[in-house]
């Protein structure tokens, strides 16, 4: 079947059959790896972008779903000039980042929570992040990455 969306700004259609996951046709057709699939099962939040302006977990949608949506990948964020977007500039100045495998999907959904949320606690971050898991830096460089960049928003 054909799906057709719009994709960081531009618009895209593939041919796909019916059962290929968001994150594959994002991943595989477009050739955007930086949507990360970690568990297949929605449960890591690696794989989360922006559905129409929301956080979802492209792991669990097939892409067929999101025909005529708008889709905002980790590439899309950053301005045209390299400039990092406020939550990815949060995360590097804050090092809320280790191995970077989590980064992408933890950004994109900070960026939702303070979308929802314009001064977040830091029970409200870590509540709001628990679907998104890290194994590497044990979520404080996060959770302030986030506050950081909610203040400045």
């Amino acid at each position: 079947m054909k799906v057709s969306m719009t994709v960081n700004g531009k618009a895209v259609s593939a041919e796909v059959e019916t059962r290929t996951l968001l994150v594959t046709f994002i991943r595989e057709n477009l050739r955007l790896t930086g949507t990360h699939v970690g568990c297949d099962t929605g449960q890591c939040g690696a794989c989360t972008v922006h559905m129409n302006g929301r956080a979802v977990k492209s792991c669990n949608l097939l892409a067929l779903q999101a025909e005529g949506a708008d889709i905002v990948t980790i590439e899309g964020l950053a301005g045209a000039d390299g400039t990092l977007h406020p939550m990815q500039e949060a995360f590097r100045e804050h090092h809320g980042l280790q191995c970077g495998f989590c980064t992408p999907g933890m950004v994109m959904s900070a960026i939702d929570l303070v979308n929802n949320h314009s001064d977040p606690s830091e029970e409200t971050i870590r509540a709001e992040l628990d679907g998104n898991l890290c194994r590497c830096t044990g979520y404080h460089n996060i959770v302030k990455a986030v506050m950081a960049a909610a203040a400045n928003s």
